[in-house]
């Protein structure tokens, strides 16, 4: 859909403002039913525990530090884990230094990651809220016309 497929000319504003004052008041009891559904719908966001998805990405963000050296190689081994040392050690600082824009890009993304998922989740859990309203209408609907559901 195109944003110029939404705009049109007829009817004007004035007839859609004029129809909507012919509209019939809502009863006190739909009313009600709106109002509880729209409380449950506007729970504040919960600042919880970091999505499952993420927590491995999250231990991972900082990349400036690495595991311990090892090597599987017997007899040179020991002397390469030295040289992993010694060369982590005396460059750790500039390692440091580059790496730094790095990981606030890292951090970032995981913010943003999970502001999506938490996003994600208040959406599904008001699109259930929603379609169980729906739903209770509809039942009540069918309730009421009961010639309506044998076409």
């Amino acid at each position: 859909m195109h944003a110029e497929d939404l705009l049109t000319l007829d009817p004007t504003a004035q007839a859609v403002a004029a129809a909507t004052e012919r509209l019939p008041e809502p009863t006190t009891a739909m009313r009600d039913t709106l109002r509880r559904t729209l409380t449950a719908s506007l729970r504040a966001p919960v600042a919880g525990l970091w999505p499952a998805l993420l927590l491995e990405a999250r231990a991972k963000a900082d990349v400036r530090y690495v595991e311990p050296a090892t090597s599987h190689r017997p007899v040179v081994g020991p002397v390469l884990v030295f040289a992993k040392r010694t060369f982590r050690g005396a460059f750790q600082p500039f390692i440091n230094e580059v790496l730094r824009r790095q990981v606030h890009f890292n951090e970032a993304i995981l913010d943003a990651l999970t502001v999506v998922i938490e996003n994600q989740r208040e959406h599904a859990r008001s699109q259930a809220l929603w379609r169980r309203e729906l739903d209770a209408r509809l039942k009540q609907l069918e309730k009421d016309d009961p010639g309506a559901s044998s076409h």
